[in-house]
């Protein structure tokens, strides 16, 4: 048993990311104590265990670690396929001697059957004390328990250990304790209303189904609109904010994205997003308003962790702020992007003259005069034209004209008129006191230069 991989036997990997093992630390469960004893039980004397539950609710993972926690270490762990024909097995048995067996039959209905197991073959491994571990799913159980078809010769001398969906406020105690673990902590703070057996297990298979998705073969659409409710997630947007329209919205900023994307409709590529896997989510889940969507929670924490995800557009914190409604949703996305884009603005102009325009916007002068400078002195043009606009207003035209001569000398039309206006007002200045020293000339030019420098803004046309 201490060689077997209990992922191969059934239990569902989690998202990892390099370096990490596959699965994170097991949580308790309330019936972990009563599952060991049968588990130790059915290996003193033989006999079938079984756990049912919901899809996804932790079952293989429940019955692997009773029988890790109350096994010795060389029980040797027989996993026939299902559909396996076990008659032989008996016989097989018989010939190991005193090793010591057991057998798992993970998701038990692929197992049950004429050639599976049958009254007349677990009574027969009863008598050679070989416990039969199972898991089952809670309907396949009540069908063949219960139904017309059941096995209750199989199924009717076991009493299931049954794990419930939801986890009880103990089971929800017991994972609080073992939050340092990142993969539980995400799981803890973004599953949404999915249980954390469901984030855990679901992880993996939605990331790499969406990953595969991009082709122009498959729902290359729907790939792009994943990837922008994902990267809306990043930006700390809340769940009931991502409206259709928004989702709609936010593809413009993939632009090489959405010339592949074509091939399928923007409805067509929603529906496939939020499509049911599973029985439990999609990639794609119902927020709490309107006709609004979020991606799955690890979704976003996966591509959060991943140090190769490519950022966040920049246009896309922009869609956020404008998304969130109220100052403190607001609040929320805004410091998401000063916490994610502080750190890139010192070497990235785009990011660091994004920082010095919603700075302005928020009447922050000194932080936005910070950022525009960084990105100006970086060659930024528009941050060039942004901060002698913003020097002009505050009466520093000293500084101001420097950058506005950079963004003038590059094309920018409003830092050009800027310029001339602010270069006209010192000529003034100078050809004023030049006048008041008696020269003919400066007076002479002074009334022809004020009706440039006295004509209000708003009547000059760029």
């Amino acid at each position: 048993m201490d060689t077997a991989d209990p992922v191969a036997l059934g239990v569902k990997r989690t998202r990892c990311l390099p370096g990490e093992s596959l699965l994170p630390p097991y949580v308790e469960r309330d019936r972990d104590a009563e599952l060991g004893d049968r588990v130790v039980e059915a290996a003193r004397s033989g006999g079938l265990v079984v756990v049912t539950g919901a899809p996804l609710s932790g079952k293989s993972r429940t019955m692997w670690c009773a029988l890790f926690t109350n096994l010795p270490m060389t029980t040797r762990i027989l996993a026939p396929q299902p559909g396996t024909d076990l008659r032989g097995l008996p016989a097989v048995l018989r010939g190991r001697g005193k090793e010591s067996c057991l057998l798992w039959l993970d998701d038990l209905k692929g197992h049950l059957g004429e050639h599976g197991l049958t009254p007349t073959l677990l009574a027969e491994l009863v008598r050679l004390r070989v416990p039969v571990l199972g898991t089952m799913d809670d309907k396949e159980y009540d069908k063949r328990r219960f139904g017309a078809a059941a096995r209750a010769g199989v199924l009717s001398g076991a009493e299931p250990v049954e794990l419930r969906r939801e986890w009880s406020s103990a089971e929800q105690r017991r994972l609080s304790h073992l939050l340092a673990v990142p993969r539980l902590r995400a799981a803890e703070s973004v599953r949404g209303g999915h249980t954390v057996p469901e984030y855990l297990a679901l992880g993996p298979e939605l990331m790499e189904e969406w990953r595969r998705a991009h082709r122009t073969d498959a729902h290359p659409r729907g790939h792009l609109i994943v990837r922008a409710a994902i990267d809306l997630g990043r930006c700390g947007l809340r769940r009931e904010h991502v409206s259709r329209d928004v989702l709609r919205r936010a593809q413009a900023l993939y632009p090489q994205e959405l010339s592949t994307a074509r091939s399928e409709s923007f409805e067509d590529g929603l529906a496939w997003a939020s499509g049911l896997r599973h029985g439990v989510t999609g990639l794609l889940v119902p927020g709490d308003g309107p006709d609004t969507w979020a991606a799955f929670g690890s979704l976003v924490a996966d591509v959060n962790d991943r140090v190769d995800s490519p950022p966040v557009p920049l246009g896309m914190w922009s869609l956020a702020l404008s998304a969130a409604p109220g100052q403190q949703n607001w609040n929320v996305v805004w410091a998401t992007a000063q916490r994610l884009l502080w750190p890139r603005g010192t070497g990235e102009p785009e990011v660091a003259a994004w920082l010095g325009e919603i700075y302005t916007v928020l009447g922050q002068r000194g932080m936005a005069k910070q950022w525009l400078r960084t990105a100006a002195d970086a060659g930024h043009t528009e941050a060039a034209a942004a901060l002698g606009e913003l020097l002009a207003s505050i009466d520093e035209p000293a500084e101001a004209i420097p950058y506005l001569e950079q963004a003038a000398g590059a094309g920018i039309v409003r830092a050009q008129y800027l310029l001339g206006m602010l270069l006209a007002a010192q000529a003034d200045s100078w050809l004023t006191r030049a006048a008041e020293a008696g020269h003919r000339a400066a007076a002479d030019a002074l009334p022809p230069l004020r009706r440039v420098t006295d004509t209000p803004p708003d009547t000059v046309k760029e």
